[in-house]
């Protein structure tokens, strides 16, 4: 996938299902991410029917911060949005001068997110072996972001040829190194398997993060991902499976924040004085100078040249070439020698 900007990390902020199924908190959810400065708000989008079956259980992590009684189905169809609900988010995103996004989990949310012409499909890391979703995906005609939570190298390999297969252009597919643990335990995060991905795939990457805090997602980015995804809420005390794993509105902010700053600092690769230190050269760097009285004729020596600052006089790399040479002329303590 393209950046709309030259150099620029995409930053999506998860809304993902941190809405808990009620309009007026997905369209706060917007808001906060607009205010965070974030690129893209992302949701999702599926049918528990479509989804999950009836009885499958619920991942350890939705255990922990839900009903345990409850089942998947039953968990994730209080968090569905309508045809409608998106209409009126896309409508918020375009009053918060921010992009709507979402992940579709089936075929038929596929189809539904090309109608509201996204800048891009996202696939969630549970569909990557999922070859007829991978197919209606690929002909969307529309750049992919691909997570690979769970998946080896030759499962991420497998998905993006049949991608390719399949009508996108390689060009047009983002990969996104991601672990599905909520949080991610610092020592699973793994972050060089996304340099992986990019030599062994030739693709343009990211990190998709589920860890506490900020600070991996913010060194992704010092290694070259081109998008970051990170979850968000308005509360981490809230009830649902995401809420405790996500950052708050503040915290997105300084996410945002230090990942531009980042993008600043990485610069062009070429060693060279920047502007802003010009000025220090001639006031820290050293010139050659007279160590005590020289007089006109006498042998510069180890003795009587030392070296001292500031440096707007003959550079002391040309050290060897003024040692064992004579004097022109009379020379102070401190003088700035002369050729």
């Amino acid at each position: 996938m393209k950046d709309r900007r030259q150099n620029s990390t995409l930053i999506i902020a998860e809304a993902g299902v941190n809405h808990n199924g009620c309009m007026e908190t997905a369209i706060e959810l917007v808001r906060e991410a607009a205010r965070a400065g974030a690129d893209f708000v992302k949701f999702q989008t599926f049918t528990a029917d479509s989804l999950v079956t009836e009885k499958a259980a619920k991942a350890e992590y939705a255990s922990r911060t839900t009903d345990a009684s409850e089942s998947q189905h039953g968990m994730i169809r209080k968090l569905e949005l309508n045809p409608e609900m998106h209409v009126r988010l896309i409508e918020e995103c375009l009053n918060c001068g921010i992009e709507f996004a979402s992940t579709a989990f089936d075929e038929a949310s596929i189809e539904m997110l090309g109608q509201f012409e996204v800048s891009f499909l996202k696939v969630p890391s549970g569909e990557l072996t999922n070859v007829p979703y991978l197919r209606r995906i690929a002909s969307k005609g529309l750049p992919v972001i691909l997570s690979t939570g769970m998946a080896t190298l030759e499962e991420v390999r497998e998905a993006l040829d049949l991608l390719l297969a399949s009508g996108v252009s390689k060009e047009c597919v983002t990969i996104l190194h991601c672990n599905t643990e909520y949080p991610t335990p610092m020592h699973d995060v793994n972050l060089r398997a996304m340099e992986t991905i990019r030599k062994e795939l030739g693709v343009a990457v990211g990190y998709s993060d589920h860890t506490l805090g900020i600070e991996i997602p913010i060194a992704a980015v010092a290694m070259g991902a081109r998008v970051i995804e990170k979850h968000f809420t308005l509360d981490r005390s809230m009830p649902g499976p995401d809420h405790s794993a996500s950052l708050e509105g503040n915290e997105l902010a300084e996410m945002v924040s230090a990942i531009r700053n980042i993008e600043k600092a990485m610069g062009d690769g070429i060693k060279k004085p920047s502007p802003s230190e010009q000025k220090n050269i001639t006031v820290v760097r050293k010139s050659i100078v007279a160590a005590c009285s020289i007089q006109k004729g006498d042998e510069f020596t180890c003795q009587n040249l030392t070296v001292k600052r500031p440096g707007t006089g003959i550079s002391p790399m040309r050290w060897d070439e003024i040692i064992g040479t004579s004097s022109s002329r009379d020379y102070n303590r401190d003088d700035f020698i002369k050729l």
